[in-house]
């Protein structure tokens, strides 16, 4: 079907196709009353302006104030649609209920000690130790051929490995304490970041090997000068993947043994009270502390592969 325009970027089908979820939506606006109409509009507006935005020239205002607009509706419209239908804060509390968790000093220490026993001492220790022995091998693997053909194979079966299998038996070789879940986590990351960093070194092309042995490069030279800045871009990857498995891991594993705090013993705990709203208070905790880590790796990414091109203007 030809589009239809009227006036400069206003497209008549696409505004068809938006209006008609928004009549049907005002259409039940009229039984529940008016909140749910203000809802809608307040969506509306939002809406519109993220739109608005979208289209205009890129700066690094708008990429802040788009997803920052989008994840402010998103709250909106839970916590409205949650007061308009009176939902169960059993079932699903709305967001203000789970923000006045962070203003109860009693909770907010809770919050703290799981924090540094999940992240800190499972997630972080496990993370540094799992991708730093990784990239030791994947230097040794990248030397040898024997090792490429032999451990990369068995490194593919051990990904595959489901982690509700190896977490009680780390439990039950480490303990209950996070020792235990660093395990699952260094488990979780190596290979990811073994396969990424081997590929990385293996990168660079034949003329560019062939030129360092022309010059007389040695094998460490010829590594610290081309195949490790070669493969950064893979090692970032790696670590970037890494982020999320090493935090994943490290909450999934104290569902299967842990001391009287952690962010998985407190997920499991609180929600045998029904206590919803301190669960999502440690789901908040754990996405905020993951996206810090993500983005923190990321920075340095772009610090030390400026030269990439994935990283210019």
């Amino acid at each position: 079907m030809r589009k239809l325009r009227y006036g400069k970027g206003f497209n008549f089908i696409l505004w068809l196709e938006f209006l008609g979820p928004i009549a049907a939506v005002l259409l039940l606006s009229l039984n529940y009353g008016a909140k749910l109409g203000l809802l809608v509009l307040a969506w509306i507006s939002l809406w519109g302006i993220n739109v608005w935005l979208s289209k205009r020239p890129p700066s690094r205002l708008i990429s802040f104030l788009v997803p920052m607009i989008f994840g402010l509706t998103l709250l909106m419209l839970w916590e409205g649609l949650v007061d308009v239908f009176n939902v169960s804060p059993i079932l699903l509390p709305p967001p203000s209920a789970i923000a006045e968790i962070f203003t109860q000093g009693s909770k907010l220490a809770i919050l703290w000690v799981d924090f540094v026993q999940t992240v800190v001492k499972g997630a972080l220790s496990g993370y540094i130790i799992g991708c730093g022995s990784a990239f030791l091998m994947a230097v040794a693997v990248d030397r040898s051929p024997f090792l490429q053909r032999g451990l990369l194979p068995v490194g593919n079966f051990v990904a595959a490995l489901p982690i509700v299998g190896m977490a009680p038996i780390m439990v039950m070789w480490f303990g209950f304490d996070w020792h235990s879940k660093a395990a699952v986590v260094v488990i979780m990351v190596f290979f990811p970041m073994l396969v990424n960093t081997v590929q990385g070194l293996q990168s660079s092309d034949h003329m560019q090997r062939d030129l360092m042995r022309t010059y007389g490069a040695s094998y460490p030279q010829a590594l610290m000068k081309l195949r490790l800045p070669a493969a950064m871009p893979f090692v970032f990857n790696g670590l970037k993947i890494c982020t999320t498995l090493a935090l994943i891991g490290a909450i999934v594993a104290e569902f299967f043994g842990s001391p009287i705090r952690g962010m998985g013993f407190r997920i499991s705990t609180e929600v045998g009270r029904l206590a919803l709203d301190m669960v999502w208070a440690e789901i908040t905790v754990a996405a905020l502390a993951g996206s810090a880590f993500y983005g923190g790796v990321a920075l340095l990414e772009k610090a030390v592969t400026f030269w990439h091109p994935s990283q210019r203007g």
